[in-house]
């Protein structure tokens, strides 16, 4: 978008644009153009598959007035359609897209307090020569974007942006912090100048300038209803999401790990199913070859998911399928090309969780266009292990990074002794949870210990979750597959927010909210299960392939991120045994160093640090 030039010359670089949204997109792409705006958007069609075009244009006494780029899902169009109508609004399609273009026209950008669900859009308002960009409430759809002298760049990912010809990716110290510390500033991103739209923030571009403001935010509530009360509101609240995300005109299934959070939405699911169709939901899961018989416990991954898989379909009855990776496959240095460009950033140090998730996901789009999932449930009732260890809560720190399991992950000794100085890690994570705590919200009159869980909450619902978001988004989209989300539904959100620690815990385990809800919905093996997380593979033969990947590039001294690293550090990783879960710190080095080195080399990083 831009104020000095007319944008109707520019249809190829919008194009190329557009272009890097395919995957997201492999249904249909389109382009708008006005004089100071270029709208492009690729559709992954679910809702009205031949109706809901894109970039749609609503118009007035025959000339346009808006027009619209949209991803994601409002689950209550249909009431907010029958609203719409009632006030005089026609339409001309069954697509929540039109629902949204007709919103604005009646509510304004105040259209957004209206919907339900993940969604990242931008409206283009012909008669103020005005653009939004708004996304949803808890950041499941991404939305990004790069001021310009007289205007801006936007897309949901980060490659549609540098795919503009005056976009070069450069990185600077603080950029290079947030990718290497799990902080996850709100708005900030790895590149110099590009921001990101803030969870429940809305963006407002004209030729005054830009501003942006916050249409919601977790706000601190008495919570007066006792524990039954708080069950039976919760269990009212999944349903309700789980019959609302359950809505599609393509086929959709369940992501299963055999753990409480992905049971409990398969279980309402497949009831839900059985009592509007009579049939029942397909479900997936992921396993790694000899897993389950070579499975060593650890401290983070505690039991394989499979015989609780197993347990679950037996007492439902769902149509399930089990996808069985090969682990040095994940390795593969195609896949590993693939899984960076759809993150468009360097992998965390769990790249086998990234290509695993990808494979899984590719499995599942060969069945299924849309697919709900378990995930944030942890960061909603409280699931981890730290929330319930007081040394962690206490730590004035974030809790992950202070938990003894985050040294697995860190990975920072590979780098440079000299960088890591300059970077000051330790310095810009303690300003980065400093700002979290500063906006957590607080309730009057409330304990200590409930005060400090309220912000222990907080820094997951606003930060930590994110990590896993990006990550779900970016591997589902990359194939072409819709991933929901309902424990992000922000009805459910708020309402256990409010609900007292003391409460949340009332049986003297994590979850206790969501197990009472789940109560005879599940088999007892998972109701008793311990939180257990994603999936890492334990088999040497992947470590092998990422060691020698990193061992040709150490060897490569033109290699555009050498001097970032500390060679002998890496050489030390390299003469290290093969191992499982107990090399794991290891492994995140040479899982680190193998990421930033590809990342490095394939978007031609400009490093300012």
């Amino acid at each position: 978008m831009s104020y000095r030039r007319d944008l109707t010359t520019q249809e190829a670089v919008i194009a190329r644009m557009t272009a890097t949204m395919a995957r997201r997109g492999p249904d249909a792409g389109g382009v708008w153009i006005d004089r100071h705006v270029a709208l492009g958007h690729r559709r992954l069609a679910v809702i009205d598959l031949a109706g809901g075009v894109q970039p749609m244009q609503a118009e007035e006494q025959g000339r346009t007035v808006a027009s619209l780029i949209y991803t994601g899902e409002v689950y209550n169009f249909v009431e907010l359609r029958d609203e719409l109508r009632g006030l005089g609004h026609g339409f001309r399609t069954r697509s929540d897209t039109e629902v949204v273009l007709r919103g604005y026209l009646q509510w304004g950008e105040r259209v957004v307090e209206r919907l339900n669900g993940m969604f990242a859009f931008a409206i283009w308002d012909v008669r103020s020569e005005e653009l939004f960009l708004i996304r949803d409430r808890m950041g499941v759809k991404p939305l990004y974007y790069y001021p310009t002298a007289d205007g801006v760049l936007f897309g949901s990912e980060p490659k549609a942006i540098l795919a503009h010809p005056k976009v070069q990716p450069r990185v600077n110290r603080e950029g290079f912090c947030e990718l290497l510390t799990f902080a996850k500033n709100p708005e900030a991103t790895v590149y110099a100048g590009m921001h990101e739209v803030r969870p429940g923030q809305i963006v407002r571009v004209s030729r005054r300038g830009l501003t942006k403001h916050r249409y919601w935010a977790l706000t601190a509530q008495e919570h007066d209803d006792d524990l039954l009360r708080t069950v039976d509101n919760v269990a009212g609240l999944m349903e309700d999401i789980v019959q609302r995300q359950i809505v599609s005109d393509v086929p959709l299934c369940s992501l299963l790990s055999g753990g409480l959070d992905s049971s409990t939405v398969t279980a309402m699911a497949n009831r839900a199913i059985a009592d509007r169709e009579g049939g029942r939901i397909r479900s997936f899961s992921v396993d790694f070859a000899e897993h389950g018989s070579a499975f060593v416990a650890g401290d983070f991954h505690k039991t394989p998911d499979t015989p609780f898989v197993r347990d679950f379909v037996d007492h439902i009855g769902c149509d399930h399928t089990e996808v069985v990776l090969d682990s040095r496959s994940l390795a593969d240095r195609d896949l590993g090309r693939a899984v960076l460009e759809a993150a468009d950033f360097p992998l965390s140090v769990s790249g086998d969780m990234f290509a695993s998730l990808y494979r899984l996901f590719q499995a599942v789009r060969q069945n299924s266009t849309v697919a709900l999932s378990g995930e944030s449930a942890d960061e909603v009732f409280g699931g981890y292990s730290w929330f319930h260890d007081p040394q962690t809560v206490n730590a004035g720190t974030f809790p992950w990074i202070a938990a003894n399991i985050s040294k697995a992950f860190d990975g920072t000794q590979v780098l440079d002794p000299g960088l890591r100085e300059r970077l000051d890690l330790a310095g810009f994570e303690a300003d980065s949870y400093a700002s979290a705590i500063a906006e957590t919200p607080q309730l009057a009159g409330e304990s200590a210990a409930e005060r400090r869980m309220r912000e222990i909450s907080y820094l997951h619902l606003t930060r930590f979750v994110q990590f896993l978001l990006d990550r779900k988004d970016r591997m589902s989209m990359a194939v072409g597959l819709e991933v929901r989300v309902p424990f992000c539904d922000h009805r459910l959100v708020e309402y256990v927010f409010n609900i007292p620690w003391e409460m949340k815990t009332f049986d003297g385990r994590e979850k206790s909210i969501l197990r009472a809800v789940a109560r005879g919905l599940l088999p007892r093996s998972i109701l008793e299960r311990v939180k257990s997380p994603y999936p890492s593979t334990q088999d040497p033969a992947y470590e092998q392939a990422v060691r020698e990947e990193v061992a040709e590039m150490l060897e490569d001294r033109s290699h555009p991120a050498a001097p970032l690293f500390d060679r002998a550090a890496i050489r030390g990783l390299l003469a290290q045994p093969l191992g499982n879960s107990s090399s794991l710190p290891g492994r995140a080095g040479l899982e680190r160093a193998r990421s930033i080195g590809a990342w490095v080399k394939a978007y031609d990083v400009q490093l300012d640090l």
